[in-house]
């Protein structure tokens, strides 16, 4: 339900002309217009109050900025793409007419890595717009930051570093720093130049460890996909993962066998590993041992349609075919327990005969929401109970 506004911005304009109109806020106002902001759900329900609170907003002095910036934790995108507009009309409006910007306090809100991600990175820009310097006091403290755009910035500015102490033949120091720089990179481009640069040198690099990639599954099939139709056919292992039983598949008996993938990117690929097969669903099981329960997210990327369980629970779904396949091309919010987690990943392959649509393969990476690899305590197989049946 909206909440009710002051008359005052009942009876103003929701225009974009009045978003950057001269309008004084008092100084009990900001409070309460950014909670009208943050009332405006996802589907635009509240928009013109929120529209409203903007216009109020964006009259306000420089102060309002941090708790403008500080209203983006759990804002919802629209709400937060209004909090961005009214902070961006404050700066403008601040620098034109030569006020301060509270910087101290805006750089204490960028280094604070509790804050919302995007609302430090608007801060970073806002701060960077009067004062360059931000970039070279702040970036390099940034490798391992949760904000991906930040680490993105601070591996490339190690890495250009690096490069430059390679070329001056001080092999130990550009070696050490292309080891730390990885440390940060998750983008594939970046990690894929450090780590061609490392083995260059001699170094050995584990990028399935780098990315947290599951390398090492039971996979059982093929089961019937003929018109697409096994999508949504539960096929035994969907009831109970049991390592030992003999199932019935689309060509016979089939039974789990272990796989392990050496790829780079922890590419299966079940077209040229096991079989090319077409109209098929494979099943592929393996298992995340944490030491206490946590969310992280699983990251998937396949051209062919898919379903996940963690611990018998259904967490995703796709049935799309051939759309192509990336690093990180869907990613799964997921909540481990203590202990071991059984994951199960249906597979399904079409009968499209084109050159383009023969790929039935994926990769599999556990990380958190920036992107850094969150690494099962065991990694050395698949080794769960025999059985594990649905909760």
């Amino acid at each position: 339900m909206t909440r009710r506004l002051p008359a005052t911005l009942l009876t103003a304009s929701a225009t974009l002309l009045l978003l950057t109109a001269s309008v004084p806020a008092d100084a009990a106002a900001p409070a309460e217009l950014i909670s009208a902001i943050k009332s405006v759900d996802k589907k635009g329900k509240g928009n013109r109050a929120a529209g409203q609170a903007v216009a109020e907003l964006s009259g306000s002095e420089p102060a309002v900025l941090l708790p403008l910036l500080a209203a983006f934790r759990n804002a919802n995108p629209l709400a937060t793409n209004y909090l961005r507009s009214a902070a961006e009309t404050i700066v403008d409006r601040s620098i034109a007419a030569k006020k301060k910007l509270p910087r101290k306090k805006l750089e204490a809100f960028i280094t604070d890595r509790k804050n919302d991600p995007q609302a430090r990175r608007l801060a970073f820009e806002i701060v960077e717009r009067v004062d360059a310097t931000v970039v070279d006091r702040l970036i390099p403290g940034m490798l391992t930051d949760p904000n991906p755009v930040f680490r993105r910035q601070a591996v490339a500015r190690l890495l250009d570093l690096a490069n430059r102490l390679q070329k001056e033949n001080q092999q130990d120091l550009a070696r050490s720093l292309y080891k730390r720089t990885l440390q940060g990179a998750t983008d594939d481009d970046q990690v894929k130049t450090i780590a061609k640069l490392l083995r260059k040198m001699g170094e050995k690099v584990d990028l399935p460890r780098h990315f947290g990639f599951l390398t090492n599954w039971h996979i059982v099939g093929p089961f019937d996909n003929t018109g697409s139709k096994g999508f949504n056919v539960v096929y035994p292992p969907e009831k109970q993962v049991d390592l030992k039983a003999k199932l019935k598949g689309k060509l016979g008996p089939a039974t789990w066998k272990s796989y392990n993938t050496k790829h780079d990117f922890g590419i299966v690929d079940i077209a040229k590993q096991i079989s090319p097969y077409k109209g098929a669903v494979m099943y592929c099981s393996t298992v995340f041992e944490s030491k206490t329960p946590r969310s992280i997210q699983f990251r998937l990327g396949t051209p062919n349609a898919w379903k996940l369980w963690i611990n018998g629970r259904l967490v995703f779904a796709n049935e799309e075919y051939h759309r192509g396949m990336k690093l990180d091309q869907y990613s799964v919010p997921v909540t481990l327990r203590a202990g071991s987690n059984t994951i199960l990943l249906k597979i399904c392959q079409n009968e499209q005969d084109q050159s383009w649509a023969q790929r039935y393969q994926f990769q599999v990476r556990t990380c958190d929401v920036s992107g850094i690899a969150v690494l099962s305590a065991d990694r050395s197989a698949a080794l769960f109970p025999s059985k594990e049946t649905r909760p």
